[in-house]
This record gives C-alpha cells, structure tokens and sequence, in this order.
C-alpha cells in the first residue's frame, strides 16, 4: 500500500545520469506504485540536483526486500569501514 509519505534528506555525492556524472544535492524516498519495475509497489529513490533541471536526476525502484537488503549493506559497509575512515 502507498504511505504517501515522501522523506527528503540533503545529500552530498555524485551520479552518473545520461549525460554523465553530476553532483546530487537530495535524496527522496517514498514507497509506491513504480513507473518501471515489476511489482505493485516499490520503495522508490530520486537522487536529484534540483538547481540543475530535471535532467539532473537518477531513481531507483526496489522491491520491498531488496530495500530493507540494501540497507543492511550500506550499514555493514559502514560499521566495516570503521569511525576513522568515516571522519
């Protein structure tokens, strides 16, 4: 089911889009029905820079289970990474 809830976050990294690499300055995730993925619903993920046009901008629909995966790794890489390689 869509929670019409939207979660932004100021981000600061890159991405590479169609024309090449691009800094991204938002993130926003929401959870519902994909434009482009094979499920009913998906946790979506917009990595945008909003001042530079909606060119600007790579999203990412993951199933439920690969979302909740996905995050595991990324704290795994992290905690691996350890606080001084974080500073």
């Amino acid at each position: 089911m869509c929670s019409y809830l939207t979660v932004s976050a100021d981000v600061a990294g890159s991405a590479k889009g169609s024309e090449g690499w691009f800094s991204v300055t938002t993130a926003s995730v929401y959870f519902d029905h994909p434009f482009h993925a094979p499920f009913d619903h998906t946790l979506n993920i917009d990595f945008a820079a909003p001042d530079s046009g909606p060119g600007a901008r790579v999203a990412v629909e993951l199933s439920a289970d690969s979302a909740r995966e996905l995050v595991r790794c990324i704290t795994e890489a992290l905690d691996a990474a350890g606080a001084a390689a974080l500073a």
